[in-house]
């Protein structure tokens, strides 16, 4: 993956595809090569995915990683990368991102897909605390262990009828992982303060732009409720609920959900 400068550092980042550009915004602690799997089946763009700030080969500043720092992120390599505007996709804590970026630069986002995310604040539905020192717990142990950090966090990421159904998961995300740098503990560190940070509940009334909001629904890390919260504050948002598929909810049924997204997006 090349890296550009984008503001005050540098990013590392890659494209697939040909088309319009659809920025691809990546959750917690997760390089952009974990949108690998999906790549194929967002057709007819030209998908641009990176590392956030502290993963993968981007570079690790001191200090929190705030969601606006990492929303400015992504607005300075549309910048670098010449773009002026595009449609983007985040999930999680990406989704997390993208809304922010869309707040603070609305002329930059044509469309908005919001996967698995929250809008932060009070009100949102947060995960048992067992769920999320589950997962902070599952990337501490990716540098020693990785079988026994993608058993803690397989759980988290998909529902246990899936996991019995597909054991080829672990080998496929351990071979993932392999390919990539882990993120170091600190940069999970300074990544976990900006997510506890985040609220944008009040102002999601201001996103103006047509928004797809994506969830399953029966994820453990980020709730299904907080789908239908940000649906409430953004009310020409379409809700798009995937039965029985858990936070990677693209795993439930790779090429109908993202036909569906793709679709959407091409509407």
């Amino acid at each position: 993956m090349p890296r550009i400068k984008a503001g005050s550092i540098s990013i590392n980042y890659e494209t697939y595809g040909e088309g319009e550009p659809l920025l691809l915004i990546m959750g917690f602690g997760m390089p952009g090569a974990a949108w690998l799997p999906s790549l194929p089946m967002l057709t007819g763009f030209k998908c641009i995915y990176f590392d956030n700030r502290g993963t993968g080969d981007t570079d690790k500043p001191d200090g929190a990683y705030t969601i606006p720092d990492m929303a400015e992120d992504a607005s300075n390599l549309f910048a670098a990368l010449g773009i002026a505007k595009a449609k983007v996709f985040g999930v999680s804590m990406g989704g997390m991102i993208a809304q922010e970026l869309t707040l603070r630069h609305p002329g930059q986002v044509t469309k908005l897909v919001l996967g698995c995310t929250t809008a932060g604040g009070p009100t949102a539905k947060m995960a048992a605390p067992e769920v999320g020192a589950q997962l902070v717990g599952a990337f501490a142990l990716m540098q020693t262990d990785i079988d026994k950090a993608l058993d803690q966090i397989l759980p988290v990421l998909y529902p246990p009828a899936f996991i019995a159904a597909h054991p080829e998961v672990k080998e496929f995300m351990k071979v993932a992982m392999k390919q990539v740098p882990p993120t170091p503990p600190a940069s999970i560190a300074a990544t976990a303060v900006g997510v506890q940070q985040f609220n944008a509940y009040e102002r999601l009334d201001q996103i103006k732009c047509p928004v797809l909001i994506v969830h399953g629904e029966l994820d453990v890390l980020v709730p299904p409720e907080n789908a239908h919260i940000i649906k409430s504050r953004i009310p020409h948002a379409e809700l798009f609920m995937i039965a029985n598929a858990g936070h990677g909810f693209q795993a439930a049924d790779p090429m109908g959900i993202n036909a569906r997204i793709v679709e959407w997006l091409k509407s």
